[in-house]
């Protein structure tokens, strides 16, 4: 399923271009795009987008590419914007997030 059936490309495209300079700052950029305002059933299906492998998790090689799974134009994190990305959002401290982690991360 292509992001933009869940969020407007107008705002994916904003939130892209707030960051591409920029540190990526998760919360920020899930508020900008719309997805805080979404409801908990529509914030898993972006979580199913990115959980490019269907392992339920999105692991540290997947965090990396992100924003490339909300447009082919995001760019890659750095590797301490990854790390930052995982601290922020893994509360069990298994080494990836969880749709339930997920969730929680962007309705903060």
């Amino acid at each position: 399923m292509p992001m933009t059936d869940l969020l407007k490309a107008e705002e994916i495209k904003k939130a892209l271009d707030a960051f591409a300079a920029e540190t990526f700052d998760p919360k920020k950029f899930f508020e900008m795009v719309g997805m805080k305002a979404m409801s908990a059933e529509n914030v898993k299906k972006v979580f199913q987008v990115l959980d490019v492998d269907g392992s339920g998790f999105i692991e540290e090689e997947e965090l990396k590419f992100v924003l490339k799974g909300f447009s082919q134009e995001g760019r890659d994190l750095t590797d301490a914007e990854t790390k930052a990305f995982l601290h922020a959002a893994d509360k069990d401290g298994d080494g990836k997030i969880g749709i339930d982690e997920f969730e929680a991360m962007v309705h903060e």
